[in-house]
């Protein structure tokens, strides 16, 4: 199957889930044919959703809720006029008119916000990571179970075609036992920058940020950099780790590490970061025997963004917009490709899949049909707990293994 073909099947599979999605809703499937959506926490990332958000018939954005006005006013074009607008995420989950509710807030929300999200009967989708420690995954598939909601975690690898491909290729056998996976997402950014970003504190609710963190007293950069404090986030191995690691997750049946080794330095920037800005860790999976290895940096974009699936027979290479199956020496088989994403190896975005929309789909027509979504909360709870480990073993400096 070429690209061509591969994209003309993405399209008539996502217009059909949609057709098949509103019949379902005629006979109640929900309550509504058309789903009013809330948005949890509208910042970069979800407005980012909003263009494949806008793309799906019969979804409409009626409430806005974030702490910042900022946010706020950059959100309101995407909602109807009549949105309710508010900075207590309570009164979105309130509303009974209110089918769904996307989450895309600061890491340290994401698990009180779905919980409280399914005990109030919406379904959700939450940005990755879904959890900010291993302790909160119980509760959070309990919620989901228990309320019997349809939770789908922003890991988008799982719906892009490709990668459906590429489990195909691996589940065949092609690659022989993988016993070594290297892992990267290295760029060459513009990091650090001044401490002070001149944000009035008036226009936050600082205290319904902060939510379960120790109080402090406002800070425009933490508040704007959120990703690199520990109280609000984890750093690169779940901002960008997590999304590598639960395609390894998917296609080698893992499911959490025995033990994890890190080490991570601030050379670019100390002084504003709680996080490194260059780190590398190692995953063992010994029930599997499996390794798995990450590296991540801002200040290299050698391999860019990518996963080696190193097998006895051949390597499967992934990024956002191939894959490649390269045989080992003197072994069967021809070097295979799949390209859909135009331009170089590694890239961070494509245009092409579109995967915020072929993910959003898969989370609609499972809202219709109540069937089990690409990326369930069990899946989010399994790779984020790896990479807490993996952070567990940068700030003890030592080995952590699983307990």
């Amino acid at each position: 199957m070429n690209r061509r073909e591969v994209l003309g099947v993405v399209g008539a599979t996502a217009a059909g889930l949609l057709t098949a999605g509103r019949r379902k809703a005629v006979y109640g499937y929900p309550a509504h044919e058309t789903l009013n959506v809330g948005g949890l926490g509208c910042g970069g990332r979800f407005r980012q959703l909003m263009p494949a958000f806008k793309q799906i018939p019969g979804l409409r954005l009626i409430a806005v809720c974030d702490v910042w006005d900022q946010h706020i006013e950059q959100t309101k074009p995407f909602a109807e006029p009549q949105a309710l607008i508010t900075k207590d995420y309570h009164e979105v989950l309130a509303r009974k008119d209110i089918d769904a509710v996307i989450i895309a807030s600061p890491d340290h929300w994401h698990v009180p916000m779905t919980v409280d999200a399914c005990a109030a009967g919406k379904d959700v989708y939450v940005e990755k990571p879904l959890t900010h420690s291993i302790a909160e995954g119980p509760a959070v598939i309990e919620a989901q179970n228990k309320h019997q909601r349809i939770v789908q975690v922003g890991m988008q690898q799982r719906s892009m075609p490709h990668m459906l491909k590429a489990y195909e290729v691996y589940k065949s056998g092609r690659c022989g036992k993988v016993h070594k996976v290297h892992l990267t997402w290295n760029r060459n950014a513009a990091i650090g920058g001044s401490r002070k970003l001149g944000i009035d504190p008036k226009t936050v609710d600082w205290k319904r940020f902060l939510g379960s963190a120790p109080d402090q007293p406002f800070d425009d950069y933490r508040f704007r950099h959120w990703r690199w404090f520990w109280d609000f986030g984890n750093g690169m191995l779940t901002d960008l780790m997590v999304h590598w690691l639960d395609v390894v997750h998917w296609f080698l049946d893992l499911d959490h590490p025995a033990e994890a080794t890190t080490i991570g330095d601030q050379f670019a920037v100390k002084g504003l970061w709680e996080m490194p800005d260059t780190i590398q860790t190692f995953l063992r999976y010994p029930d599997q025997q499996v390794q798995v290895y990450f590296e991540g940096t801002f200040l290299n974009a050698r391999n860019r963004a990518m996963i080696e699936m190193m097998g006895r027979e051949a390597t499967l290479y992934l990024d956002r917009g191939r894959y490649e199956v390269h045989p080992e020496p003197g072994k069967k088989g021809e070097r295979e490709e799949l390209i859909i994403g135009e331009g170089g190896r590694g890239a961070d975005f494509y245009k092409q899949p579109d995967a915020e929309l072929l993910h959003m789909t898969n989370w609609v027509e499972c809202i219709r049909s109540r069937k089990r979504p690409n990326a369930p909360a069990e899946a989010g709870v399994s790779v984020a707990a790896a990479a807490h480990l993996g952070n567990k073993a940068l700030r003890t400096n030592q080995v952590a293994k699983w307990e």
